[in-house]
């Protein structure tokens, strides 16, 4: 396994009278928040990304709050010290359960995905059908943030505990996952919903299977896109927008780099190189002192 210094070094361009040069973190269970990383290759070209994908504790959906935290409070504390500028928290789940606690915790900008996922759900529609992981769902973070904006839709949401595995297994086009996601869809499909939510950054990889179920008035909305359009905002507003050529993006994971690879051919279009990372007692450390006891 590789441990956090390894990326020591990569960073030693990024001074501090220049810090729109550094990285933007971008941290997942798994390779649900590549479709965040596709938006933000989009719409902030610029910028250089280290991608994290917590690969060996996912699915982070069925995962206690307190698990939750630490694994959060974990990726934070390696990607501070790898000096980027700004964590996009690509996972629903962590977005849900940990957001706003870890940033009292941390200096850097922590944006999550629900609050702009909600925002463009309420452009869309009135009748709001989210699909999420059973965290998620549990929490009513999506039904919360939706209805805080405009009281008067109607918002149901589903538990999906057996997609991200699926798609992280790459099984999108079997024949199981169509059955799955029927299931799923079914009594959102009743309630005659206009729209549907991405409640996790993996979904929009099933994009064709939903499509496929779902009644073609309904609206898809991808969170991912509105954090990017956030992310960029939040930028120009602290001054930290890159305008040099980005460094290739770094992409780190604490299972398997192989398969994480493997899985970014088909996401990112290209074989990405990936790092196995291994929270050292640097980390651990870190930790202890600052949020135990």
């Amino acid at each position: 396994m590789y441990s956090y210094s390894n990326f020591e070094g990569n960073l030693d361009n990024f001074s501090d009278q220049e810090p729109q040069r550094a990285p933007i973190g971008i941290f997942d269970s798994g390779v649900g928040g590549l479709t965040v990383l596709r938006q933000l290759y989009r719409q902030l070209p610029n910028e250089s990304v280290i991608y994290f994908g917590d690969t060996a504790r996912l699915p982070y959906g069925i995962r206690s709050q307190a698990e939750i935290l630490q694994y959060v409070r974990e990726i934070l504390t390696w990607m501070q010290q790898q000096q980027v500028k700004m964590v996009i928290m690509a996972c629903n789940t962590s977005s849900a359960l940990a957001l706003e606690i870890v940033r009292k915790e941390f200096s850097l900008p922590i944006l999550g995905v629900i609050l702009p996922g909600a925002r463009a759900a309420v452009q869309q529609g009135k009748r709001i059908g989210v699909i999420a992981t059973p965290a998620t769902a549990k929490s009513n973070a999506y039904k919360q943030a939706i209805l805080e904006i405009n009281p008067n839709v109607q918002v149901w949401q589903v538990g999906c505990p057996e997609f991200v595995p699926l798609i992280e297994q790459n099984r999108i086009h079997d024949p199981y996952t169509t059955e799955v996601a029927r299931s799923y869809l079914e009594p959102l499909i009743q309630q005659e919903i206009d729209t549907l939510v991405y409640g996790c950054t993996h979904y929009p990889h099933l994009a064709p299977v939903l499509r496929s179920l779902l009644p073609s008035q309904v609206k898809l909305v991808d969170p991912a896109i509105s954090v990017v359009v956030a992310c960029a905002q939040d930028l120009d507003l602290l001054n930290l927008r890159n305008t040099h050529p980005p460094l290739p993006t770094r992409f780190a994971v604490s299972g398997c780099a192989q398969q994480f690879a493997q899985a970014g051919l088909q996401w990112l279009g290209y074989t990405p190189m990936v790092e196995e990372v291994s929270f050292t007692s640097t980390v651990v450390s870190h930790l202890q002192q600052d949020f135990v006891g």
